[in-house]
Parts: C-alpha cells; structure tokens; sequence
C-alpha cells in the first residue's frame, strides 16, 4: 500500500517546483526577445496557465501515480518559437537553463533553512539517509517542527532529481537542449529539424534518460547531502 500521505507532499512539492521551473523558461524567452510564452500566460507563477497546457502531465499522471505508486510522475513545458531559437542559439540555451536555475534556487532555499533549524537545535543529520529523509527532528520538538522537516526535506530532494534530471544531456531535456546551444550551425539545425519530424526520438530519450538516472542521481544525492552536513559522511 503506497503512502499516500508522502505521495500528496511530494506532489504538491512537484506541482509548485514545475511551475517555478516553466515559468523560469517562459521569463528566460522573453528577456531573450521571445513573447511566445509570454502571450501564452506562462511567465508566471499561478498554476493554472501552466495546467491548462500540460493537464495530463502536470495533474491527471501524477495523481494516478500517487494513488499507484506513493510516487508524482509527471512532465511540462512552455511554448517557444523554434525561429528565435535558431536564431539566437545562445538565448536559447540560457532558456533551457533557467528551468533547471530554479530548481536549484529551491534546492539552495530548502538547504539554508535546513541548516537554520540545525543551529536553532531542532534538526539535525539523521543517521542514515533516504530520499525521504533529508533531516531529523529532536525529540523535543517533532510535535511541531516534523512537518516543517518533511516539506523541507521534499522541496530539497525533488528539486535535486528536477535539477539532476533536467540536466541530462538527451533529448529533449534541458541539458540537451543548452548543450546544442553551443554548437550552432547546418548540422544542429538539421538535428532539430529531425528531431520536431521524429517525436518518437523523445520518447526514447525519455526511456533513456529514465534507465540511466539512477546511476547519476545516486552519487550526486549523497554529495548534496554531505554538503548538507559538513562533516558528516553518508554513503548509499
């Protein structure tokens, strides 16, 4: 039986890091000259703009993920206009980062109060880690302070694996995406052009980036939290 009670956390945590993470593409386009987004409604923070165009990935996939697994599964983009981005190569690879930048914004905001509440004495390094447990409580004040442990503890993690993930170099991630940015010329756009003909290569990314995440995101957990905890050495 899933924890649902964890599933919704990290659901919601999902929700709001997605819609911190497209909007950050939506504002990077249009400093970049690019309005597509922009008149899409995605250059903000209100999630309805951005559910109204990702409803299957953003609620209907990640709810039934919950209710399956305990665990949000889901996806979102922003709209941009591929002209500009051949056009201007590299906007557009500082497009493809600010969606991963924000991630790491809220990986940095969960660290530091994580570490204010490790000063005020109401956390501290937990003996073993997990991807659900970030920080511990003392006993004398998890009555109040443990829900507060548990978000932090999410918005730290997921936004980790959003950060991490997002960062694979494949199609059509955002690594991907800032990699070919580096690149321009007759050969990358025929790769795009490929790539907007073949939706299908996307999937596989997908599968593939998926299959070899873990290899990845392990080691950089561990490092994360031992950053988290100067000092304190952790291994998976």
């Amino acid at each position: 039986m899933p924890d649902l009670v964890q599933g919704f956390l990290l659901y919601g945590v999902f929700l709001v890091s997605t819609v911190l993470h497209e909007a950050a593409h939506a504002w990077a386009a249009l400093r970049g000259g690019d309005r597509t987004a922009y008149e899409g409604g995605q250059v903000t923070l209100n999630p309805m703009p951005h559910i109204r165009r990702s409803p299957f990935g953003m609620v209907i996939l990640p709810v039934m993920s919950v209710l399956a697994s305990g665990w949000p599964i889901g996806f979102a983009s922003v709209p941009y206009n591929r002209e500009w981005a051949r056009r201007h190569p590299k906007r557009a690879g500082w497009m493809a980062l600010a969606g991963p930048g924000a991630n790491l914004f809220l990986i940095l905001l969960a660290a530091l109060f994580i570490n204010l509440g490790v000063i005020g004495g109401v956390f501290y390094a937990p003996d073993t880690i997990g991807f659900a447990d970030v920080t511990a409580v003392t006993a004398g004040a998890a009555s109040f302070w443990q829900p507060v442990a548990s978000v932090l503890g999410a918005v730290f993690a997921l936004n980790l694996l959003l950060f991490v993930f997002n960062l694979l170099p494949i199609p059509p991630l955002d690594g991907h995406s800032a990699l070919l940015s580096g690149f321009p010329g007759p050969s990358v756009e025929r790769w795009q052009d490929f790539l907007a003909m073949q939706p299908g290569v996307m999937w596989i990314g997908i599968f593939l980036a998926w299959k070899l995440f873990d290899e990845v995101f392990d080691p950089v957990f561990v490092i994360a939290i031992s950053a988290l905890y100067p000092g304190v050495t952790y291994g998976r």
